[in-house]
């Protein structure tokens, strides 16, 4: 048995820039709108939660965005981050493809997701700001606010969605540990969970429920702005780390991917490693396929509706142009809690619309088959979000062998699993189903909306 190839960069090479792909995506995404004039949305609306050079950044058409000298130096605390070869799994995949992934749990939070919390605590500091509010999933985003804005000595407050809050105990400790104060969501202390605890006093909560808390609490309090670890313009930018360093590594190997791979929930580690690789799709007309994979029972790439609406459940946030299912929709409680989203980030929805992107969704057992696969072959178990993209990488691995075709895969392991083995635990106990959501089901939180069509 040989070990997996892996390739590293040094530190010197850790971009100097993020990269909007705004400025090179062939149709612009449509403005979020105000909900109460129903026209686009202005910066000043904004600045209640968000610092201006985040409200800047997230409408900006520049190509390239400086990162602060104050970021990159705390990213060099693990990045860049490492790509490796599948070798193994290849092997075990008898597949001629080969397989490359981009470890994003060497961050302090074990993921991709401080990524964008550095960036936002750093200008929210800028700014003055004393404290943030967030939500959190599975924990990933949550931890990783936590671990920011310890280094930038502002206080944190988390939502965190109830059924990942009993299911993932550890990950609560993790961010008490950084000095966060975490909260599970629905809760009593805004308004906006009493009257989801009025109407379901046993609701699992979602991160729909979890945004409105955050938002809620920090439009109300003085020196607090809000935190999205998603879905938002400016936190897909902050991501593009990972795609930049992953095209310096692959040049090294003198190989380019066929197929790029990222699990999805609202979109940033999807964002991350595919908008640096899109601009060659825009600019010298390679065909990359980019595959953003879901879970099936929260399917709003695959079967949701492109239209406007809310970021969170209770409406506070402006009207967005995405792929949604309503943001009343409360996903099945699956282990993958940072993808219990019902909507998707305006840049993916457009690029989804405009058919230069792909989707998949997936379900849960397959998912976990995947991932174990995956760890007996290349010894990391990776989070539960991350099992969907190794999913697809084994059904595209699968068709490459059925055509006799040597394809270059990439996907993104957004994070490690080693706060997640409750799921993996349910699943060795026979626990885990699949979840089969009826039209009923599915449909019912699109069937009340009263926004406006995204056309």
């Amino acid at each position: 048995m040989s070990a997996s190839k892996k390739i590293l960069l040094g530190e010197s090479e850790l971009p100097q820039n993020y990269y909007n792909i705004q400025a090179d995506m062939p149709n612009p995404m449509l403005p979020p709108l105000n909900p109460g004039t129903m026209q686009p949305v202005k910066p000043e609306d904004l600045t209640a939660i968000f610092p201006m050079e985040l409200i800047k950044q997230e409408v900006s058409k520049e190509r390239y965005i400086e990162i602060p000298d104050e970021v990159r130096n705390i990213y060099k605390m693990y990045r860049p981050s490492p790509l490796y070869r599948a070798i193994e799994f290849e092997k075990l995949l008898d597949t001629p493809a080969k397989i490359y992934y981009k470890y994003e749990g060497v961050s302090p939070a074990g993921s991709h997701k401080p990524n964008t919390a550095i960036a936002q605590a750093f200008y929210n500091k800028m700014e003055g700001v004393k404290g943030l509010t967030t939500e959190t999933g599975a924990g990933q985003w949550g931890s990783a606010l936590s671990f920011a804005c310890k280094q930038f000595d502002l206080k944190c407050e988390v939502y965190m969605v109830r059924i990942s809050y009993d299911q993932k105990p550890y990950r609560k400790v993790m961010m008490n540990t950084w000095g966060a104060e975490v909260i599970a969501s629905p809760s009593n202390r805004t308004n906006s969970g009493r009257k989801i605890l009025e109407q379901d006093p046993n609701s699992p909560g979602s991160l729909g429920i979890a945004i409105s808390e955050a938002v809620e609490k920090a439009a109300t309090t003085e020196g607090v702005n809000y935190a999205l670890g998603s879905v938002l313009n400016h936190v897909l930018l902050h991501q593009t780390v990972i795609g930049q360093e992953a095209i310096k590594q692959l040049e090294m190997t003198g190989d380019f991917p066929d197929i790029i791979i990222a699990p999805f929930g609202g979109g940033s580690n999807f964002a991350g490693i595919t908008f640096p690789f899109l601009r060659y799709n825009f600019q010298e007309g390679k065909n990359v396929r980019c595959i953003a994979v879901e879970p099936a029972s929260c399917p709003k790439l695959t079967k949701g509706e492109f239209r406007y609406d809310f970021g969170d459940t209770m409406g506070f946030t402006p009207l967005i142009p995405m792929y949604t299912l309503g943001h009343t929709f409360v996903p099945p409680s699956i282990h993958a809690g940072g993808l219990r989203y019902h909507g998707a980030g305006a840049i993916v929805s457009q690029l989804l619309k405009d058919k230069l992107i792909e989707a998949s969704a997936v379900q849960q057992l397959e998912c976990f088959e995947a991932g174990i696969k995956f760890a007996q072959t290349e010894g990391i178990i990776v989070a539960p979000e991350t099992t969907h993209a190794i999913a697809q990488v084994i059904r595209e691995a699968e068709k490459a062998k059925i055509e006799g075709k040597q394809k270059t895969i990439l996907f993104n392991l957004s994070g490690h699993g080693y706060f997640d083995m409750s799921a993996y635990q349910d699943y060795f106990a026979g626990k885990l189903q699949d979840h089969e959501l009826t039209n009923e089901q599915l449909y019912s939180a699109l069937k009340e909306l009263k926004t406006p069509l995204a056309v």
